[in-house]
């Protein structure tokens, strides 16, 4: 069987993960690791979480080097959806909403997808911009806010410097645009129904992994 390795992070827990696909499960990549992922033997390589602005990013080069070398390069939900949508002609199979909406122009930015965790626990301290956009969808979809609401709501998210991005500082950018009411009836929606698209990209790819074993075993 080929040796997988998983770069993951803050978008899909461990364990989730591992009951998905077994592989080999590294943290988020930064520049380098996906050579040394190819020198350690991986004949698939999954790229999902990656770092932005604390250390140097995955570059592009190291993921043309590994398809090169015959690996495939599986990209989704946050670092591994954006260098998809870049590297996709040359070989980077992209998996995903995120990585769609990057291909497509709709994205632009890496901060859609940028976010703090704690280095110990995994877990987001903060909440990435690309989820943000799907809950408020839902939240106009379920009732919850109106259209203009809608556009409120996310203008004060995009204002939030990315690693203080929460639900609760969004309701709050919003004090003097939305009724009291609204924001807590928001709040209270994003409790139970807020939308984890990375997270649902996350385990796209890893399914579209483990269906590739399954067709290279039959």
């Amino acid at each position: 069987m080929q040796k997988i390795i998983v770069f993951l992070g803050p978008s899909l827990e461990k364990n989730a993960a591992e009951a998905i696909l077994p592989a080999e499960y590294r943290p988020p990549a930064k520049r380098g690791d996906l050579l040394h992922a190819v020198q350690d033997g991986a004949g698939i390589i999954g790229l999902i979480d990656g770092v932005f602005h604390q250390e140097s990013a995955v570059a592009h080069r190291e993921i043309l080097a590994a398809i090169k070398a015959g690996v495939t390069v599986v990209g989704a939900s946050s670092m591994g959806a954006l260098r998809a949508a870049e590297m996709d002609t040359l070989g980077m199979t992209g998996i995903g909403e995120v990585y769609r909406m990057y291909k497509s122009g709709e994205l632009v930015s890496d901060d859609e997808v940028a976010l703090v965790f704690d280095a110990e626990s995994g877990l987001s301290l903060s909440e990435p911009l690309i989820n943000i956009r799907f809950t408020l969808r839902a939240a106009e979809r379920e009732g919850v806010i109106s259209a203009e609401e809608h556009a409120i709501f996310l203008n004060a998210a995009t204002s939030i410097f990315y690693p203080r991005r929460t639900y609760a500082k969004i309701a709050a950018a919003t004090i003097d645009r939305i009724a009291p009411e609204v924001r807590d009836r928001f709040l209270s929606f994003t409790k139970d129904h807020a939308v984890d698209q990375k997270r649902e990209d996350a385990c796209a790819a890893l399914r579209h992994i483990a269906a590739l074993l399954g067709d290279k075993q039959s």
